[in-house]
């Protein structure tokens, strides 16, 4: 069997660090908020060259937070790409309207070109999400929010040390944020978040709504939340972070092998723009029989995935937007062809070549 991920793989190939520093904090006694947290905040900074970091529970309260931080209220619209399906609910989650837009076919990711089109009285935000590993057109939608007085908001979870013309995401817009989803390429044994910004009064607002607005123990000057990163997973975090880069070539690897193998076997390859260091999160191919070629696969024993089955517009739970099918039609196109391929470090090229032999055997 080849998993989509492999979490045991990766857990033994550091095990004996990970589990030095689980002790550590075990014996501390120290769980939440401590010495751990603060050091992996400053370290994550640091990997991104950004001035503050700040630990949270979640990848989607971390962007919850940050529409917070920014003033995004109740009724305020912000604009996401109509595939983002994880990132809506920390709109809703605020009172905030998600406002769709379509997506570029190449990449996956929001269309620049779209945004204007979308954009009216309400809308207060944009969130370009990096799908996939690959960084959003993030110089095209810098120029649109400053016409526009928008706030920019990343969502980096699936992008853990992509570049764009030469800077890592989550230092491009206003706040960046990140989930350690333990599938993620830099992912806790759990939950966990991270906020970041250069904006200093940002940060300080984060960090008080991440503790129920407090600037003092016991003393709330807003209303803010309970969400924070623990010991346990800023811990493993620490060890993780070393070996982050390292892990992203690897992917990268992968990425490149697959694009030599699988050409003209069928499914259409995933293109990675010149001026951006895509870090494969997933390797997303396409096809038009994806749900067969699934099935078969899986008898093969190879386990694939679909990183989203259904645009957001289609949600039973976000009919209240009043979009229609057709609205976007590269965005639900790609939902019936899009297939996650395993890939992850410790994949090597025997599983890899069988992969390709038995993606060649379905189409012939």
């Amino acid at each position: 069997m080849i998993p989509l991920v492999d979490l045991a793989g990766e857990y033994q190939s550091i095990k004996k660090e990970i589990d030095k520093a689980v002790d550590e904090v075990l014996k501390s006694g120290w769980f939440i908020l401590g010495p751990k947290v603060e050091e992996f905040e400053k370290k994550f900074a640091s990997y991104l060259k950004i001035k503050y970091a700040i630990g949270v529970a979640s990848g989607t309260e971390a962007l919850q937070l940050a529409l917070l931080a920014a003033g995004i209220k109740a009724g305020d619209g912000v604009a996401l790409p109509a595939n983002a399906y994880p990132t809506v609910f920390a709109i809703s989650a605020i009172g905030a309207i998600p406002q769709l837009v379509d997506i570029k076919a190449e990449t996956f990711n929001i269309d620049p070109e779209k945004i204007p089109e979308m954009i009216d009285r309400r809308t207060k935000a944009i969130i370009p999400v990096h799908l996939y590993g690959q960084p959003a057109d993030m110089e095209q939608i810098l120029k649109i929010a400053r016409r526009y007085k928008l706030k920019i908001i990343e969502d980096c979870a699936q992008a853990h040390g992509a570049i764009y013309k030469g800077k890592k995401v989550g230092s491009l817009g206003d706040l960046g944020c990140f989930s350690f989803y333990p599938t993620k390429n830099l992912g806790a044994y759990g939950d966990g978040g991270m906020v970041v910004t250069n904006n200093k009064k940002l940060a300080e607002k984060v960090r008080m709504l991440r503790m129920y607005g407090e600037k003092q123990r016991y003393q709330s000057l807003m209303l803010g939340i309970n969400s924070r990163l623990d010991e346990l997973q800023a811990a493993i975090l620490l060890v993780k972070l070393r070996h982050l880069d390292e892990w992203n070539k690897k992917r990268c690897k992968i990425a490149d092998y697959y694009r030599k193998i699988l050409v003209g076997t069928g499914v259409v390859l995933p293109q990675e723009q010149p001026f951006v260091s895509h870090i494969y999160h997933l390797f997303v191919v396409r096809v038009k029989e994806r749900d067969k070629l699934k099935e078969f696969l899986e008898r093969e024993g190879i386990i694939t995935g679909i990183h989203y089955p259904s645009p957001i517009h289609f949600q039973p739970a976000f009919k209240y937007l009043n979009y229609k099918r057709g609205d976007f039609p590269q965005t639900e196109k790609a939902c019936q062809e899009i297939l996650s391929l395993p890939c992850y470090p410790t994949l090597g090229r025997k599983e890899i070549n069988f992969i390709a032999q038995k993606i060649k055997a379905f189409f012939k």
